[in-house]
């Protein structure tokens, strides 16, 4: 099969998990307390990355990096995915999705102020759009009609995630990238699970069918594979075109989520969308050879997540 196509079914199979992944959640949060779900998802995807990354044991150098896996563990999964689960219990699920999908406009600021990526007029346009799309989207916080509360997890979920995805680039010289995906999932997996068992009651947890099969799914599919798939395409030099691709993710969702859960598209809904996915496509655009600086590692910064 051409390199090409391989490719493209990669990066199919990436947006379709990745965006399913959030009313799967939804629905795995009837079920169970939101840390104990994050915690038990996370740490099947962990050992499952480990095994895969195995082979590579002697890269793992834990003594000396446990602290480079530790701080991309809190930022990447304990916060991100921690604020993810906890808020969709407040608002729909292609809402929150959209709104954390804000990261590539984040990840665009930080990328120019710690990476030394560079900064132009049109990046800047798609910043600003992106922003207006999160106000857009956020217009029912202010007026009562969705959850305040939702909206800021949504916004905190994204602005970790940016934060988890700059600190994974300027430590990638120094990691194995497999080790790191590994790693990070795994530790954070188990202080999600830590803080569920302290706060939360296992008792809660309902082990029906469609439970386990909604974890096992998103444990399997969207965290372990997801990743893996990623980690690929990074290594093959594809990171851009992952980048390009984030703005299908929350369309995916949207889309699902109206079909599995019969959420409502509104009108702020629409506009905000379209206001992000203009941002992205514009924060992303590339100006001919010389405009973009590529920071230290290879390839141009850019990271999804499930």
């Amino acid at each position: 099969m051409p390199q090409r196509n391989k490719t493209v079914i990669l990066l199919t199979f990436l947006v379709i998990v990745w965006g399913i992944n959030w009313p799967l959640s939804k629905i795995a949060l009837t079920y169970a307390p939101p840390l104990l779900f994050a915690g038990i998802r996370t740490v099947i995807a962990g050992v499952i990355l480990i095994i895969a990354a195995l082979p590579r044991w002697r890269q793992l150098e834990f003594r000396r990096l446990w602290p480079v896996y530790l701080a991309s563990a809190v930022l990447s999964i304990v916060f991100y995915y921690g604020f993810q689960t906890i808020g969709l219990q407040y608002v729909p699920s292609g809402l929150f999705s959209a709104i954390v999908f804000l990261q590539p406009v984040l990840l665009g600021i930080f990328a120019w102020i710690w990476l030394g990526e560079s900064m132009y007029g049109l990046k800047i346009f798609g910043l600003l759009l992106g922003f207006s799309g999160v106000a857009a989207l956020s217009i029912g916080g202010f007026t009562g009609s969705i959850s305040a509360a939702g909206v800021l997890l949504a916004l905190a979920s994204a602005l970790c995630w940016a934060l988890g995805t700059v600190y994974m680039k300027r430590n990638a010289a120094r990691v194995d990238m497999l080790w790191l995906t590994a790693m990070q999932i795994m530790l954070g997996g188990l202080i999600l699970l830590a803080a569920g068992s302290v706060t939360e009651s296992w008792s809660a947890i309902t082990w029906s069918s469609a439970f386990i099969v909604n974890t096992l799914f998103i444990a399997v599919f969207v965290i372990a594979l997801g990743w893996m798939v990623y980690f690929k395409l990074i290594n093959e030099g594809e990171a851009g075109k992952v980048g390009s691709y984030t703005f299908l993710i929350p369309l995916i969702s949207i889309g699902s989520s109206v079909l599995i859960l019969h959420e409502h598209v509104t009108l702020n809904l629409i506009a905000g969308m379209l206001l992000i996915v203009s941002s992205i496509l514009l924060v992303n655009v590339k100006l001919g050879r010389g405009r973009r600086k590529r920071p230290a590692g290879g390839e141009e910064l850019h990271q999804t997540a499930g």
